[in-house]
């Protein structure tokens, strides 16, 4: 999972992350408070490069933790938004 480009972004970023192997791939946006937020990935992805975009235009500024979740692992990184 790689830093979110641009970082801090206002109203569109991009999130990019690599698959050693196909996997059931789970990429979700949280609120500072762990809220959920919305869901840019859901199912099965093969390997390779792959990225997503968000387009925040309905929520407000601060600051927002997105998570990737495969069988492997889970990780989570942190973006900021500001309007």
């Amino acid at each position: 999972l790689h830093q979110n480009y641009p970082n801090p972004f206002n109203p569109v970023t991009t999130i990019s992350y690599d698959l050693p192997e196909a996997s059931d791939v789970e990429l979700s946006v949280f609120d500072i408070n762990g809220r959920f937020v919305e869901k840019l990935v859901t199912g099965r992805v093969v390997s390779g490069k792959h990225s997503a975009v968000w387009d925040s235009k309905d929520v407000s500024s601060g600051i927002y933790i997105y998570r990737l979740t495969t069988h492997q692992e889970q990780i989570t990184r942190k973006m900021v938004l500001l309007k």
